[in-house]
């Protein structure tokens, strides 16, 4: 998907249209899902956390963000990976 249609659908997504959830959250999941692969690698052996746990809880925290005002996909992504090294230290 082009980044523009990306930055778009981060937009109606801030302001409430859910619908743009459900279309990017398929489009993002590759992304997500590599970001927290390579944030797992740098745990510690035995670390119980899984990447695709890590990609949910990562989720909930960003659709239960009161405040969403996505400027574009950079922006989304940079703070999903906030969001995952939040979540790794706690």
């Amino acid at each position: 998907m082009e980044t523009s249609s990306l930055s778009h659908l981060l937009r109606r997504w801030s302001e409430g249209d859910s619908g743009a959830l459900e279309q990017l959250m398929p489009l993002v999941y590759g992304q997500l899902r590599r970001m927290a692969k390579r944030y797992m690698r740098q745990q510690p052996s035995g670390h119980t956390l899984q990447a695709t746990a890590l990609i949910h809880e990562a989720y909930l925290r960003l659709v239960g963000q009161e405040e969403k005002r996505w400027e574009n996909r950079v922006h989304f992504f940079g703070v999903a990976a906030q969001a995952m090294r939040h979540i790794l230290v706690d």
